[in-house]
């Protein structure tokens, strides 16, 4: 998930917190957090605006941030990461071969202006995101669905989609194959209903204001000024509003992480992200968290737009050059950790028991030396020794310094090769990916549901986040059994996916760089806001601020 995380830090996030008072140090902080606590009033911040409220164009972590505390699936997921009903008011009936799923409806369940939530506003949705008129860029991500791919290729009609309204209150799935993860997928943004007589009554301004978007959340989007803030609060008429403790959220648009943590020390956000400079100031403070995310950070290098990024020894000589370990050490310091591998460690687990990560091979690793062997080789094939290449990065505050890094690794271990930098807002950067007008670029990818296929279909030939033009028959034959026939063997399609993403770090395809760690202070009133690996980061259904 940009999806993009492919992506820039998006929202920032905490997982359930239950840390003491903070230090002495933060007494004037103390004293305004307390107010905002007996007013159960939340300061977070978000380092970008929202793209869009539409969870039919949605890909960004952004936007599905905000759509896990304003929207709600069929299911949603607990502390623990795993699927609970939300809309649907238990578990699915499943047929003996897995394929054809019957979920019931909570008859409580209503959209933000007192309609019904109904088994044809998930019909309505899904064929509206796999309809091609739409341009649903996540629309691959349902494709487990029987005749999904068939209706966004259009080659089928939309009503012939594998999902029907069995009545107001029942909903029936029909699948492909017996996916062992579809429960939690269901979670997922782009699952979540739409009320067709709004939708089209907004036209095309559906989701792109607060009051151009209908919600069936805990919350409502109250107030959206775009690039300054947006504003969450309780959902009237949510069908289990009493869990619902917090009277409003308050979302600040700040890209200066000096400026955030300012901003905390002062009381005017209960939750900030720490840039490298500052874990040392404020490491030993009670309300300090890190941990290491379900989030990979990687480059880019598109083939199709520049001929000298076909050449796979010049790829294989620009990843080996970068000090990663150097990195993370020193620009992030963060509890980031230097990978070589596009998906992360500490994620899945395989039927061994064993890290997925383990099975995979990279030869991606920082080697300067051979990077030079790589990158003479590359000069003679392509008969030249001068390359000049367009950097895209984000454009907040840091990015610019962790681009200067890698300009100086890839220039000094490469001499001859030129990188200009070039940062842009983080709704444009998509933008220009997803057009393929780009040459090489900076990126992540976050996970979407709990299996290694939501990192590694990404990079398909027909893939819609592919956005490299690198592509590879055998991969792609990998991937697809790994979707298919070895669902019913998973030992086999574990090696299989390991072997796929093997393929593709031994091509270069991308430079992995890191995955992500978050360093963070978290006004310690703070209580109950869980912290997902997937399917939207954070749930804020619960969260309270203690006195």
């Amino acid at each position: 998930m940009q999806k993009k995380l492919l992506l820039l830090t998006s929202l920032l996030t905490v997982s359930t917190i239950t840390a003491a008072c903070s230090s002495d140090g933060n007494k004037e902080a103390n004293s305004d957090n307390k107010k905002s606590g007996s007013k159960q009033e939340l300061k977070l911040m978000s380092i970008s605006d929202i793209p869009t409220m539409d969870s039919s164009l949605a890909t960004d972590m952004v936007a599905f941030n905000v759509m896990n505390q304003t929207m709600e699936g069929l299911y949603v997921l607990d502390d623990k990461d795993k699927a609970i009903p939300g809309v649907a008011e238990g578990d699915p009936e499943k047929s003996k071969d897995g394929k054809t799923w019957t979920i019931k409806l909570n008859k409580d369940a209503k959209w933000s202006n007192g309609d019904p939530v109904t088994a044809q506003d998930f019909v309505y949705s899904w064929q509206r995101t796999l309809n091609p008129d739409t341009g649903a860029e996540y629309a691959y991500i349902m494709y487990d669905i029987k005749n999904a791919e068939d209706v966004n290729l259009g080659k089928k009609k939309p009503e012939e989609l594998g999902v029907k309204a069995i009545d107001d209150h029942t909903l029936q799935i029909d699948l492909n194959t017996n996916v062992p993860y579809f429960q939690e997928l269901l979670a997922f943004g782009t699952f979540y209903p739409q009320n067709q007589k709004f939708v089209e009554k907004q036209g095309k301004n559906f989701g792109i204001k607060a009051d151009t978007t209908l919600y069936n959340g805990p919350f409502v989007l109250s107030e959206w000024n775009v690039e300054k803030n947006y504003v969450l609060e309780p959902n009237k008429n949510y069908w289990d509003k009493d869990k619902v403790k917090l009277k409003k959220i308050n979302y600040a648009v700040v890209k200066d992480q000096q400026t955030a943590a300012s901003l905390y020390t002062t009381g005017a956000l209960d939750v900030v992200q720490l840039a490298a400079e500052q874990v040392s100031k404020y490491k030993n403070e009670k309300g300090f968290d890190a941990q290491l995310e379900a989030r990979t950070y990687f480059i880019r290098f598109n083939q199709d737009k520049v001929p000298e990024l076909k050449n796979k020894n010049l790829r294989l000589a620009m990843a080996k050059s970068i000090d990663k370990e150097k990195y993370v050490e020193k620009l992030l310091n963060n509890g980031s950790k230097a990978t070589d591998v596009l998906t992360p460690t500490e994620f899945v687990t395989g039927p061994d028991g064993k890290d997925y990560v383990e099975g995979v091979k990279s030869p991606l690793n920082y080697d300067k030396e051979e990077a030079k062997k790589l990158y003479e080789q590359a000069k003679k094939e392509l008969g030249k020794d001068k390359f000049e290449f367009e950097y895209l990065t984000y454009d907040q505050d840091t990015a610019k310094k962790d681009a200067e890094y890698v300009k100086e690794q890839i220039e000094t271990n490469l001499p001859g090769v030129t990188l200009t930098i070039k940062q842009q807002p983080f709704k444009q950067k998509l933008s220009l990916e997803s057009k393929m007008n780009y040459e090489i670029a900076f990126g992540r990818w976050g996970a979407d549901y709990p299996d290694p296929m939501t990192y590694v279909d990404m990079f398909l030939t027909d893939g819609p986040n592919n956005e490299t033009g690198w592509s590879n028959k055998e991969f792609d034959q990998l991937v697809k059994d790994a979707k298919g026939p070895l669902l019913a063997t998973p030992e086999k399609r574990w090696t299989t996916l390991q072997q796929a993403e093997s393929i593709l770090l031994e091509d270069a395809a991308i430079a992995p760089m890191y995955q992500s760690g978050m360093a963070r202070l978290v006004n310690p009133t703070v209580k109950n806001m869980v912290l997902h690996k997937f399917a939207g980061d954070t749930s804020l259904k619960e969260a309270y601020m203690e006195d």
